[in-house]
């Protein structure tokens, strides 16, 4: 199994008990992020990634880590001594990734991106999120860059849907309309 497939496989699995158990999967994810930027931090994230420490020394630190975290949930606590005992505590930030993803949805919330040739007002960007929030039926966060290479118009990404609004490709449409009528 690929490291993103397991990752995706444990966010999954410490979202489900979460949830069945009523509790807050906002706040468990900016405690799991807390591990994950942790763990992948210069001599830990060697530590941890060294074949030649013993299994039983990771898991060691990990069960004193999350002892001294004090109020952190109890899935949370199993799922990171599980990871050490496995010796997976690499997997982490794609956890913490593939966990953040799943609330995003849960709470249906959608990020995307707006690309125009100069930038938007705040209020525009606004009344841009909120047209896409009463499209989708989700909450809509953008963030928005510049690129003048579009000339005009935006582009939009959602997820894996892309709305093209830009004058580069309506000139490149109307180029090959051209170029198919002249055949």
């Amino acid at each position: 199994m690929t490291p993103g497939a397991a990752a995706g496989r444990y966010a999954r699995a410490l979202f489900d008990v979460l949830v069945k158990e009523g509790k807050e999967v906002e706040k468990v994810q900016a405690d799991l992020q807390q591990f994950a930027d942790l763990f992948a931090q210069g001599q830990l994230a060697q530590v941890l990634g060294n074949p030649a420490i013993p299994v039983s020394k990771k898991k060691a630190l990990a069960v004193a880590l999350v002892e001294r975290a004090g109020q952190i949930p109890a899935p949370l606590g199993k799922l990171i001594v599980v990871l050490a005992e496995k010796d997976r505590l690499t997997l982490l930030p794609g956890i913490a990734r593939a966990y953040g993803d799943r609330v995003m949805d849960h709470l249906k919330i959608v990020r995307g991106e707006v690309i125009t040739a100069v930038p938007l007002s705040p209020d525009t960007l606004r009344r841009l999120e909120q047209g896409l929030a009463a499209a989708t039926g989700r909450t809509v966060t953008l963030a928005a860059r510049v690129d003048p290479s579009i000339i005009g118009g935006v582009v939009t990404r959602l997820g894996s849907t892309v709305y093209d609004g830009s004058v580069t490709t309506q000139l490149q449409k109307m180029k090959q309309s051209l170029i198919e009528a002249g055949q």
